[in-house]
């Protein structure tokens, strides 16, 4: 088949942009929202975590299945469903008349986004075919994560106050359509190779890890450690782990092929990508509610004050994919992991909220840190897998970032609320916060070691070898099956 114009490439990738935008963006955008909707709503604490954790949990929960299904139907195909999912789902959050159908209207918004991410990212490896170009497309990929969830406070705060919480979905609703039109007239349909079959067994496994696991944590607090409902909830989360752990590798086509963490950094991609969302779903969650609830500051304003963590984050994200392109992914790691480990001391031993400049700080810092983090974890997922496996390690990676923004909304949110029990909300927020800080400061920590350790030379002969157990060297040379 005849290899798409430069030109023609650079749409495509320009079109997988908008899809992560309104995916991404939809991620943090809430944040500055959560105070307007637990007023109209009366929301708990865990009711605002369930309105953020749902959206991220049914993404983790289905990216995989999303990836291998494009892979095996066609990727066009199955992200302009999700578009249309996408979009739907977004029109009817808009329309929603209580906190129950906003989450499960949330719900809808995540599967189509579960069809856009991963499978994007499959037609941009399978788009750009030469190594350096493949690195530079994947650095704008990242760079637009990073800037939509850094900017999602400011330009949710701005909606928030000027129209109300509802214009966060309205932003979705012209992007979506763009993107659906765009995608029928200019993007290829490709497939893999030689797809996987369905594993309708793994699938259900990795539900229900992470649904009953999630669940646990968040309604920990109110439920109590030894309710009966947690306990239970942990146990299924036990048993299914140990489901994966014992079933996939037995499938000729597991969902996940537990091969892949053979390879170091791919291992090390995916604990970062946990560390670093988990960091960032934490920082957003508590900050918003501080900026709002504890200071009395409008949503416009909250976003304002979150203006150096965004500035940041859209610097660093772009010269980050060229740090990886031309250095690779240790020097980028090395520096997102103290930038983020440092911003996690400030507020946790320094009480960085007390003080402006401090807080400013600590924004600074972690947008310079979370900027820096996103572009290594998906060059170093998805570069050292053969093109036919692009699909599938896409997924992982998207997975593993929407499971760290849940287990970090659901864990600090989990600590917060535990603190804040037995005291007034806002004289012990700055309190109840510290613990939650502290994880923060690790999250940050171990983005650096696992970073230094999974980068170097014995790191990529085990990526290596991975890539020719994955798919042997003939298969290699296949051509690819995009059309143009």
């Amino acid at each position: 088949m005849p290899e798409l114009t430069y030109r023609r490439r650079l749409v495509v990738l320009a079109i997988c942009a908008m899809s992560l935008l309104i995916v991404s963006l939809d991620n943090t955008i809430l944040n500055v929202a959560l105070p307007s909707i637990q007023k109209e709503f009366h929301a708990s604490v865990a009711g605002m975590q369930w309105t953020i954790d749902a959206y991220t949990l049914v993404l983790a929960s289905l990216l995989m299945l999303s990836g291998s299904t494009a892979d095996r139907i066609g990727r066009r195909r199955v992200f302009q469903a999700g578009l249309v999912l996408f979009t739907v789902g977004s029109l009817l959050c808009s329309l929603a008349p209580n906190l129950e159908s906003l989450i499960a209207f949330r719900m809808v918004q995540a599967v189509g986004g579960s069809m856009l991410n991963p499978v994007a990212m499959s037609i941009i490896t399978n788009t750009f075919t030469d190594p350096r170009e493949r690195a530079r497309a994947i650095g704008v990929w990242g760079g637009v994560v990073g800037i939509s969830m850094a900017a999602g406070p400011l330009v949710g705060g701005v909606l928030v106050d000027s129209i109300g919480w509802r214009s966060i979905f309205w932003v979705n609703l012209p992007v979506g359509i763009a993107a659906i039109l765009l995608t029928w007239r200019y993007v290829p349909e490709s497939r893999a190779p030689k797809p996987r079959r369905p594993d309708p067994v793994g699938q259900l496994l990795v539900m229900a890890l992470l649904g009953s696991l999630t669940y646990a944590i968040i309604e920990a607090p109110s439920a109590g450690l030894h309710s009966p409902v947690i306990l239970a909830l942990s146990a299924v989360a036990a048993l299914a782990l140990a489901g994966l752990l014992l079933y996939e590798p037995r499938r000729t086509e597991p969902l996940i092929d537990l091969r892949f963490f053979r390879s170091a950094p791919f291992s090390g991609a995916t604990v970062i990508a946990v560390c670093a969302f988990a960091s960032l779903g934490g920082f957003l969650f508590i900050n918003t509610l501080y900026l709002q609830d504890v200071r009395g500051l409008s949503a416009m304003d909250a976003g304002l004050y979150m203006l150096p963590m965004a500035a940041m984050t859209f610097i660093c994200a772009p010269l980050s994919g060229r740090l990886v392109g031309s250095r690779g992914p240790r020097l980028p790691l090395m520096i997102a992991g103290i930038a983020m480990a440092a911003s996690g001391v400030l507020f946790a031993a320094f009480e960085a909220e007390t003080s402006d400049a401090l807080l400013f700080l600590g924004f600074f810092l972690f947008g310079l840190g979370f900027g820096m983090v996103n572009v290594p974890i998906t060059n170093t997922a998805v570069s050292g897998m053969p093109r036919s496996q692009a699909g599938v390690a896409a997924a992982v990676a998207s997975t593993s970032r929407q499971i760290g923004q849940t287990l970090g909304v659901a864990v600090i949110g989990a600590v917060l609320a535990a603190g804040v029990a037995s005291t007034s909300y806002a004289d012990g927020f700055v309190a109840a916060s510290r613990p939650a800080w502290w994880i923060i400061t690790g999250c940050g920590l171990c983005v650096l070691v696992v970073g230094a350790l999974t980068s170097g030379g014995w790191a990529r002969e085990t990526a290596r070898r991975t890539a020719e157990q994955l798919e042997p060297p003939d298969r290699d040379k296949a051509p690819s099956t995009a059309n143009a």
